[in-house]
């Protein structure tokens, strides 16, 4: 057995791989699935985890729950990335109509189809749209309304960048009632979380939360969400129990604490107000 290495800022995380699965380039990135020893399949963009079977619900059902469930009724979705399937098959257990996904790299998309499969089926499911093409481009161009945005993008490269502009923020805003996206560890990500950060809050206004996912950079991750109002613990708790939804790590409880940040965290984005 080896052992397959990730750093950041002088840190890093091994985790010890059975053998190696994918391994190729796409037109965008470097692309690899591994089989782990303690964390099941392994999915790896450009050395950068991106999900382990084990704990991939700690961070798609965060990504997608918070926001669909702070929509009264989300029946059309668009989702920009999440080219593994996380996040699609956790927004159709809210029942949409319709669910957009555009997606850069379809050798993303054909590599966890073939060899991860936490999709479950949703890529096959007829109420989803996919598209491979640049997100930028499909918000700006696009002429309809979405009751959510989620963004699932993958960490900092030269081909996510433009997704973390304040125009292609200001472009989700104009066409969704909910906006979300990920944005990185507040704590050893810090130029780029900030970055993310006052982007967002430059077209419209947002609140953070965050969440762990224990393979992730220190376990420690974010998310920026935007809505119109926000619901309170017994809406949530309501809205979860009429759904139906069946959750590996999510619930209200969580939720609602998420929004609760630390000092340090709120001295942060103080520190990146103008």
């Amino acid at each position: 057995m080896e052992w397959f290495h990730e750093f950041y800022n002088g840190v890093g995380i091994a985790i010890k791989v059975k053998r190696k699965i994918v391994d190729l380039k796409s037109d965008y990135q470097h692309i690899q699935v591994f089989e782990t020893l303690n964390f099941g399949k392994m999915l790896v963009l450009d050395g950068k985890i991106q999900l382990t079977e084990r704990d991939e619900a700690f961070y798609h059902e965060m990504l997608v729950h918070v926001p669909m469930i702070t929509h009264k009724n989300p029946k059309k979705v668009l989702i920009i990335g999440g080219g593994d399937g996380g996040s699609l098959r956790e927004v159709l257990k809210h029942d949409p109509s319709d669910v957009v996904m555009v997606e850069l790299d379809k050798a993303v998309v054909d590599v966890s189809k073939e060899y991860i499969g936490i999709d479950c089926g949703a890529f096959d499911d007829e109420r989803v749209s996919l598209f491979y093409e640049d997100g930028i481009v499909f918000v700006k161009n696009c002429d309809e309304k979405f009751d959510v945005i989620i963004v699932d993008g993958t960490d900092p490269n030269p081909f996510s960048e433009h997704i973390i502009s304040p125009e292609f923020y200001d472009s989700c805003r104009k066409i969704s009632d909910v906006f979300v996206t990920q944005s990185q560890s507040p704590f050893v990500q810090q130029e780029y979380f900030l970055k993310i950060y006052a982007n967002v809050r430059k077209v419209m206004d947002a609140k953070l939360y965050l969440n762990y996912v224990p393979t992730y950079p220190l376990c420690l991750w974010s998310y920026i969400i935007h809505s119109k109002s926000y619901p309170g613990y017994e809406v949530i708790k309501r809205r979860y129990g009429e759904r139906e939804i069946e959750t590996k790590h999510y619930n209200p409880e969580i939720h609602v604490s998420s929004f609760s940040l630390p000092n340090w965290v709120k001295e942060l984005l103080k520190s990146s107000s103008p």
